[in-house]
């Protein structure tokens, strides 16, 4: 990148036009919008983004004349950093709250209209839940993990996933549009999904959902346990515990993990017999 080595301030200029594409609408920008925004003149502009688009950095749409950032970027950032680090940082907050509550966590992430387990902890009380071991698949709104997960999805989104998924747990017996909807609203006011459902006897648990930096719902921290043990008193403990981890995990996750897109290509290697 010759041109981008002569100074650091043609390196800071660089990096300013980048940040400002990274905000611009799918569309992109024109020159004159990013000059603008980023207080340059035109002509610096529009050298700096030919040098960009000669290292595939940038593209520039032949139509509209305007410039956006490339497939190639993209693909450099993806290899930014660890590419699975979701489950490494969940997992031992996994093991210290399994440890400290004495029940069995789960984490769960979003597969397009389900929730997969990529994790476990196994607590010392043996229990049922509707994903099983790591690689069970289950409808975003079944259970309180993926229920977690699809009450924090954009409103768009998860109107799309009801729409969907409301005909296949149907077939199954266990609930109508509105008891979704319902259930949805007072998981999205409360913060946290649970306790008892009563589709699994005698089981009960809480999950809170992992947001990404856009506050989308990408993946829910889950706790299962026998019902007697997450009463009125322990619940409120139990939900605080997982919602202050939530969010550290929210804020250390990378959002080009491939776990969050499609978690079941990586199962192999997460599971313990794999």
């Amino acid at each position: 990148m010759e041109e981008l080595q002569t100074g650091t301030g043609t390196l800071e200029r660089a990096f300013a036009i980048i940040k400002n594409l990274s905000d611009a609408k799918a569309e992109g920008a024109r020159v004159t919008q990013i000059a603008k925004d980023v207080g340059l003149t035109q002509g610096t502009v529009h050298r700096t983004l030919q040098a960009l688009v000669l290292q595939n950095v940038v593209e520039q749409d032949e139509r509209t004349k305007h410039y956006r950032l490339s497939v190639d970027f993209f693909v450099l950032a993806a290899r930014a950093g660890n590419p699975l680090n979701l489950r490494e940082i969940c997992r031992p907050i996994m093991l210290r709250l399994c440890a400290s509550l004495g029940d069995t966590l789960f984490l769960l992430a979003r597969s397009g209209f389900d929730a997969v387990c990529i994790d476990r902890s196994e607590g010392p009380f043996p229990i049922r839940s509707f994903t099983g071991d790591i690689g069970g698949r289950i409808a975003l709104g079944v259970g309180q993990g993926s229920l977690a997960i699809l009450a924090f999805l954009p409103e768009a989104e998860r109107d799309e996933v009801i729409r969907f998924n409301v005909p296949r747990v149907r077939e199954l017996g266990m609930f109508d549009e509105v008891y979704l909807r319902t259930e949805i609203e007072r998981v999205r006011e409360l913060g946290f999904a649970g306790k008892n459902t009563g589709l699994l006897e005698g089981m009960a648990g809480v999950a809170v959902p992992i947001l990404d930096r856009e506050g989308r719902a990408v993946a829910a921290l889950s706790v299962g346990t026998i019902s007697a043990r997450l009463n009125e008193d322990r619940l409120p403990t139990v939900v605080a515990l997982l919602q202050k981890e939530a969010e550290m995990i929210s804020k250390k996750i990378n959002p080009f993990d491939p776990t969050l897109r499609r978690p079941v290509s990586s199962l192999a290697a997460m599971s313990p017999n794999g």
